[in-house]
């Protein structure tokens, strides 16, 4: 168990996170913690600075003021891949993956770097029992044993977006950002992948950002809300879809509708 789950200090932490970009000041003072095991949700409107809040946490962008740390580290100007190697992960709302290759061969290549492998992942796959076991657990986790073998641009968006968790879970990961899981996942495919998400491993501590409610209130054990580049306010499932402020924000519509 992590220094921070035995102290109950944050895994994750924003501390006065602004950043401008010219005029404008896309976050003000965010102060986020993403506590160890944590399913926590950001949410807010369009052009809240959800984004931009991600991409300083991650290492695209550098805060104009502030800091961040994880695991007490502070990374706010550590390199982005720098970030991954220490724990840090985040999937994507457009799939960032290789159409040529099957759903085992992209795996096979994560793990394989994750082991230090890099590129003898060709002959590690066939080689290396650790890798091929480990691919193993991700298809089966993911429900991608049947797709395995196909090129992933002929698969299912929703098996896509499970591809892409089970790349980020190959990093083994203690902090997960999901970036809108579900975003354009047909009605059809999303109960998997809902359900994938609610069984992600309860060590990872995970940082949601979505705009569909039902995944937000039936996965997040506490949310945080921001408007305009700020955090309006913090709280659980309860508390949020109670709040009058958060109500007014999204004008009433059913989609905190959750209590």
């Amino acid at each position: 168990m992590s220094d921070a789950a035995l102290t109950g200090t944050p895994v994750l932490q924003a501390l006065g996170l602004v950043k401008r970009f010219g005029g404008i000041t896309a976050t003000s003072h965010i102060t986020l913690d993403l506590m160890h095991g944590a399913r926590h949700a950001l949410i807010g409107p369009n052009g809240a600075g959800k984004t931009t809040l991600i991409n300083l946490l991650t290492g695209v962008l550098e805060p104009t003021e502030g800091r961040i740390t994880l695991q007490g580290k502070d990374i706010t100007h550590m390199p982005a891949h720098e970030r991954a190697r220490h724990g840090l992960v985040r999937t994507f709302q457009i799939n960032q993956l290789f159409d040529s290759l099957t759903p085992w061969e992209t795996l096979a290549l994560t793990v394989s770097e994750h082991q230090g492998l890099g590129a003898r992942w060709w002959q590690a796959l066939g080689a290396k029992r650790a890798v091929a076991e480990r691919c193993e657990q991700l298809l089966e986790q993911f429900h991608l044993e049947g797709v395995k073998d196909q090129p992933t641009h002929v698969l299912a968006y929703g098996k896509r977006r499970l591809l892409e968790i089970a790349i980020a879970l190959a990093c083994e990961p203690r902090v997960l950002l999901l970036d809108e899981p579900v975003a354009g996942v047909p009605a059809g495919e999303r109960e998997e992948l809902l359900r994938t998400v609610g069984n992600l491993p309860a060590d990872v501590s995970v940082l949601l950002i979505e705009h569909d409610m039902d995944l937000v209130f039936s996965f997040a054990s506490r949310m945080t809300v921001l408007v305009n580049g700020a955090v309006l306010t913090e709280g659980t499932p309860q508390e949020i879809s109670n709040n009058e402020q958060v109500k007014a924000v999204y004008l009433g519509h059913a989609e905190v509708a959750h209590g």
